[in-house]
């Protein structure tokens, strides 16, 4: 049976007690040479990576994590001035309501005067989506609300193909075990070649993250992935969005 999902889960869930703000990761546009956007990634106050944070999540209070990183991340993305869309990890298990568990994004976006339609919704592979039905109303409600939908980690874990046959979203994220040394590896490049022309064919923007050689954004851009994210540009960062570096 599926799981059932209101309100009053969050309700009585606990709160979240960490303190957090957000580093941004830009992902560039490397054949128009912009910022496309900027991914924000979840760090403690007191310097705590992100794994040391996400180490005090658990199911209790997940949902007050996940609110709190979103408006966290909107009004980060204000003070921070950046210049592009904002894309924002969510975790799929702790919204049990999606519309009601949109009314804190939607009151911070509107306090901080920051657009909709500039928001990106990322949903990891890498969590167990426990009911894909309610994924896909997740995703459906934010489509309708006017955010844009992305997979990340497209390639690895618990989604993928049988996502994208009920879901098309606007972006995927390839799975960095895809990119990594792809400019040597003749079966990555045949595999990234197909997922370029199925996410073309779906009229889907692709994303190639964890990218850190400059063989590796060679071979990419061989195969027309233009959008890319990683070391190689610029590493996250706290406060105002650092210039990334384009590739020579």
């Amino acid at each position: 049976m599926a799981q059932q999902h209101s309100c009053g889960a969050c309700r009585n869930g606990m709160a979240f007690e960490g303190t957090i703000t957000m580093a941004f990761q830009p992902i560039l546009d490397l054949s128009a040479r912009r910022v496309f956007a900027h991914e924000a990634l979840v760090r403690g106050t007191d310097g705590s990576s992100a794994a040391d944070v996400l180490a005090s999540v658990h199911p209790e209070n997940q949902y007050a994590f996940d609110q709190a990183c979103r408006v966290k991340a909107l009004e980060c993305a204000v003070d921070s001035e950046l210049p592009a869309l904002v894309s924002i990890n969510f975790l799929p298990n702790a919204v049990y309501n999606p519309e009601h568990c949109l009314r804190a994004t939607l009151a911070a976006a509107e306090r901080v005067k920051w657009p909709l339609s500039d928001i990106i919704f990322e949903v990891t592979e890498h969590e167990r989506i426990t009911d894909q039905a309610h994924l896909l109303s997740i995703l459906r409600t934010y489509h309708a609300r006017g955010f844009l939908t992305a997979i990340d980690d497209f390639g690895a874990g618990y989604a993928g193909l049988n996502l994208l046959a009920d879901f098309q979203p606007d972006i995927v994220k390839l799975d960095i075990g895809l990119v990594r040394d792809i400019g040597g590896d003749h079966v990555r490049q045949r595999i990234v070649s197909h997922m370029m022309r199925l996410c073309d064919d779906l009229d889907i923007k692709v994303i190639a993250e964890g990218v850190e050689t400059i063989a590796e954004c060679s071979a990419l851009l061989d195969l027309g992935v233009v959008l890319q994210q990683g070391f190689l540009f610029a590493r996250p960062s706290i406060g105002k969005a650092m210039p990334p570096v384009f590739p020579a």
